[in-house]
């Protein structure tokens, strides 16, 4: 089955940045339009960030001017730049395909990220 690896979480101050990358298996990734979601426990999974796969992007307010996603097709892998990290940030990030209702993949096991001081 295809799968998707998140990699780069870890525990930052408030004001860090991280880079966090989501490799895809499979040649189908180019096709499809990918963003990063986020969880955090009790609460619904939410997407912050979407690329097409053309490259055009959109943000969640919440992130927008402090997140930057990309893709680099010819690798299979999606990354999110994370910039300015506040504590609200603090969650479990996950790469797929957006809408979810379309993807291949089944979610991976995510990457935290963890915003303290």
């Amino acid at each position: 089955q295809a799968q998707l690896v998140e990699s780069g979480g870890g525990l930052v101050q408030p004001g860090g940045s991280l880079r966090l990358s989501c490799e895809a298996s499979g040649s189908i990734f180019t096709f499809y339009n990918m963003g990063w979601y986020r969880q955090v426990p009790g609460k619904q999974r939410e997407l912050v960030a979407a690329i097409t796969s053309a490259g055009s992007t959109t943000y969640a307010d919440s992130v927008k001017g402090r997140f930057t996603i990309s893709r680099d097709n010819a690798k299979n892998t999606l990354t999110l730049q994370m910039n300015s990290l506040n504590v609200e940030d603090t969650a479990v990030y996950y790469c797929n395909a957006v809408p979810q209702s379309k993807t291949p993949w089944s979610w991976g096991q995510g990457t935290q990220v963890t915003v303290s001081s």
